[in-house]
């Protein structure tokens, strides 16, 4: 069964940052290409970014763009993404998902809201 568990979400200031990670299990996690996506409050989920399977192939929607980096620990089943200079509309549950885009299995998610 797949399991994925986020974790590093919080409340932060405009211009702060977090690292969100993503723990994989149930799975040959090294043999999928992840993603995060998002969920803003009254709104629909978002993808966010993702990366291939061996981690050196990276992508992100345009609003984050220079801010956030995806990244992998194959050895430890792991998935991160870090967040810079957030801005208020970064505010949303922010989850990881199996595969390219947004219709994979996917986490609980953690909340992530930045203050102005």
């Amino acid at each position: 069964e797949v399991q994925l568990v986020e974790s590093g979400g919080g409340l932060v200031q405009t211009g702060g940052s977090l690292r969100l990670s993503c723990a994989a299990s149930g799975f040959t996690f090294r043999n999928y290409d992840m993603s995060w996506v998002r969920q803003a409050p009254g709104k629909g989920l978002e993808w966010v970014s993702s990366i291939n399977s061996a981690g050196y192939t990276t992508t992100y929607v345009n609003s984050v763009k220079g801010r956030f980096t995806i990244s992998r620990d194959n050895a430890k089943n792991t998935l991160y993404l870090q967040m810079n200079s957030l801005k208020v509309e970064d505010t949303a549950v922010y989850s990881c998902v199996t595969g390219i885009g947004v219709t994979g299995s996917r986490g609980q998610g953690t909340q992530v809201t930045v203050s102005s």
